[in-house]
């Protein structure tokens, strides 16, 4: 089983016409989620934030081609419905049910279009039902998105959509992730956060951040109790194979960016340095080119916010044995032809550090393409 199916009590079902698709999945158990940072939030994430003050989620149904964002009352009535449909299809309780939405901001629901698919969708935990439910809520996306960790008898899965308008405040994603581990309510919702933090929040392809991000773990406890530091340990690693999917499937992207930070003064520092550099369209092109001009690594990194010595960075280009230097402690030792060779695969790394404290982190990114201005000048016509 790729992720989701492969997590005890989940069950999923998908479908996609055209350019709108459907996704079903049900499980049951303690359940979190996290919402877009973005003020002009869509209806369907202030209904969601609301409902689940109280209510646990035992199912999700998610649509695509349609983000219903910034709708009004008519958005906010539209979702209701969306969970009422959702309801009957899935056999319980609408008020239990997880809404999410994903496509064009400003435009309203077909309803009928969503009754219609969810009538003929069939639950399943095979692999092919959740292959279908990835699928359905893709937009822009060019594959479908899974991960499935397993620890010492748990599992932790996912499935996932994202491919632009992704920025480090979350992704413009969909991200539902499933755990048969049991898990207390507090603190699914603590790991959750942390994991989204370390994963998604890291990830960027263009610094634009969405107005329906989110992601909904739930926790089924089939497979009983498990120490909660294991649990998180595998959600962090399933959430981040999550975001480097979506990283690497970049609208028009060729390649993938990941950049590494060590010695700044906290986690949150690194992280900072790590994101901004990921966000450059500097760097971003320069990438795309395969062109070594290490100097917009280390422009970004100086204008993160972050206090460090410029004279006590180091930067280095590539893994491994094939990892060259291109400044070691404010000294240019660049060899630029192995540089530009670094950046010939499917993947560049660039390892920044600072040599101000301990603290590390990790952000991924892509390249920026002619690609990518295409999608996007003609996303609506």
């Amino acid at each position: 089983m790729k992720s989701i199916c492969g997590v005890a009590g989940v069950t999923a079902a998908g479908i996609k016409e055209g350019k709108y698709g459907l996704a079903l999945i049900k499980a049951s158990g303690n359940t979190a989620a996290v919402f877009t940072q973005n003020k002009a939030r869509a209806p369907v994430i202030d209904l969601m934030a609301e409902r689940m003050k109280k209510n646990q989620i035992e199912g999700i149904i998610a649509n695509s081609g349609c983000a219903n964002a910034y709708t009004g009352r008519r958005g906010m009535e539209d979702a209701i419905r969306m969970a009422e449909i959702g309801g009957e299809a899935l056999g319980i309780d609408p008020m239990h049910v997880g809404v999410a939405s994903t496509g064009v901001i400003g435009r309203y629901l077909n309803l009928d279009l969503i009754q219609k698919q969810a009538g003929t969708l069939k639950l399943s935990s095979s692999e092919d039902a959740e292959i279908q439910a990835a699928r359905a809520i893709m937009t822009t996306d060019l594959v479908e998105k899974h991960a499935l960790v397993r620890g010492n008898g748990f599992s932790v899965g996912g499935i996932a959509k994202g491919s632009g308008m992704i920025a480090p405040n979350m992704a413009t994603m969909l991200g539902f992730v499933y755990t048969d581990a049991e898990v207390a309510q507090d603190d699914l919702k603590a790991i959750l956060s942390r994991a989204v933090s370390r994963s998604f929040n890291r990830t960027v392809v263009d610094g634009d951040v969405s107005t329906n991000d989110c992601v909904f773990l739930t926790a089924t406890g089939e497979a009983g109790k498990v120490p909660i530091h294991e649990v998180e340990k595998s959600l962090t690693a399933a959430c981040i194979q999550l975001a480097q999917a979506i990283a690497r499937d970049g609208e028009g992207a060729t390649k993938l960016i990941e950049v590494i930070v060590s010695g700044a003064r906290s986690e949150e520092d690194a992280a900072k340095v790590a994101k901004t550099v990921v966000t450059s369209p500097l760097v971003k092109t320069a990438v795309y080119g395969q062109d070594p001009n290490w100097g917009r690594v280390v422009a970004a990194a100086g204008y993160a916010g972050v206090d460090f010595e410029i004279p006590d960075l180091s930067l280095w280009i590539g893994t491994g044995e094939g990892k060259t230097p291109l400044v070691q402690k404010g000294e240019i030792t660049a060899d630029l032809t192995a540089a530009k060779a670094a950046m010939k695969g499917d993947t560049v790394v660039f390892s920044i550090d600072l040599d101000s404290g301990v603290g590390e982190a990790t952000a991924w990114g892509c390249d920026l393409t002619e690609k990518y201005v295409e999608i996007n000048g003609k996303y609506t016509t």
